[in-house]
């Protein structure tokens, strides 16, 4: 019973993985296709973060409130963004939400910059913004599975 009881305790962070992997893509294809992340998607990262739940993970909802200021101070960035931070939080944690966070964005500005030079060459304007949940997705899959 023991063994069986390690085994499965093992499993979890794999099969979370997998699930947040799957939500996350999900995530980013609605950004792109119709600019919005579906708060059923947000629910179900957060209830994957019940399947290897630790309490201390639940500080990484505090991760979320640094998209929310932004968004509240800066704009240009939309709720389901948060929502998405503030799931991905209760699976990650805080440090593995900040670093998901600094890895999506800096992934941000590097597509940006080199989009940016690619529409220079041809003769055309660069977009103003770009769907976030991709980047985001990046980083939080980054800092789950090589953090």
């Amino acid at each position: 019973m023991g063994a069986k009881l390690d085994a499965l305790t093992q499993l979890m962070p794999l099969l979370q993985g997998g699930f947040f992997a799957v939500l996350l893509l999900a995530a980013s294809v609605f950004d792109i296709r119709k600019q919005i992340i579906p708060d059923s998607i947000c629910l179900g990262i957060s209830m994957t973060g019940l399947l290897a739940f630790e309490p201390v993970k639940l500080a990484g909802l505090l991760a979320a409130a640094l998209f929310l200021l932004a968004a509240l101070s800066l704009g240009g960035m939309g709720g389901g963004d948060v929502k998405l931070m503030a799931a991905a939080g209760l699976v990650l944690g805080f440090s593995k939400s900040i670093a998901a966070a600094v890895i999506g964005l800096t992934a941000l500005l590097v597509f940006h910059a080199g989009n940016t030079i690619i529409q220079k060459l041809c003769g055309r304007d660069a977009p103003k913004s770009y769907p976030l949940a991709p980047f985001l997705s990046i980083g939080c899959l980054a800092a789950y599975f090589l953090l």
